[in-house]
């Protein structure tokens, strides 16, 4: 068994999220500024602790109320705007047929974390689920992956996570544990990656791709 502990990034990987936090920032563009925002601009704090980035994009308004409007957009809408990606539930359930085990972590907060996993029926498939209320120091520090192999008893060689921006990929490759850039959220190339200044290990386009790398 060459990898033992399957990681998963949450939002955009794990759980196609994207339309519903792309409309909740929009949601917010248009209560300050009355203009839709840069998608482009958005996207590129996909993978950031709500937080900082708040406070990056609107350092005019108070960031607590700001994501009191982002946040409700949020509880208001989820239902209609998030989806499993197509083959994910196959392969968790392939990888704790193996006798793998598999783990989150994501910078969202655990009560919608829980919340999208029940709704889907798999929070049960997870031996460990770390969000933002388990550390303050986030993506692309090491902490919560570290945080995660500490509960597991697990060591880094034997550990593998996905995900779909920098902040996974940086997460993963500074606490030593070999990463993945998945492309079925967006398309983005392992050059551009590494422009960001983080380098995947491996790069898949469909999950069952990942079978073969463990």
């Amino acid at each position: 068994m060459r990898k033992k502990y399957v990681i998963f990034d949450f939002d955009g990987t794990l759980i196609d999220t994207n339309e519903l936090v792309l409309n909740s920032w929009q949601a917010v563009y248009e209560h300050y500024r009355g203009v839709p925002g840069d998608p482009d601009v958005i996207y590129a704090t996909f993978g950031e602790p709500l937080w900082t980035s708040m406070e990056a994009l609107f350092p005019e308004v108070d960031t607590e109320e700001a994501i009191r409007i982002y946040r409700k957009y949020q509880m208001e809408s989820w239902e209609k705007e998030i989806r499993i990606f197509p083959g994910l539930r196959e392969l968790v359930e392939a990888i704790r047929a193996s006798g793998r085990s598999a783990s989150i972590v994501t910078s969202r907060m655990r009560a919608t974390t829980l919340q999208y996993l029940d709704v889907f029926g798999i929070r049960g498939m997870f031996d460990v689920i770390i969000t933002a209320d388990d550390t303050t120091i986030h993506k692309p520090n090491p902490e919560p992956v570290l945080i995660a192999l500490k509960r597991l008893g697990a060591d880094a060689a034997d550990a593998i996570m996905l995900g779909d921006t920098r902040f996974d990929i940086g997460c993963a490759n500074n606490a030593g544990v070999e990463s993945v850039l998945v492309t079925w959220s967006f398309p983005v190339s392992p050059e551009e990656m590494a422009r960001q200044g983080f380098t995947p290990c491996h790069v898949i386009d469909r999950p069952e791709e990942l079978l073969e790398l463990i």
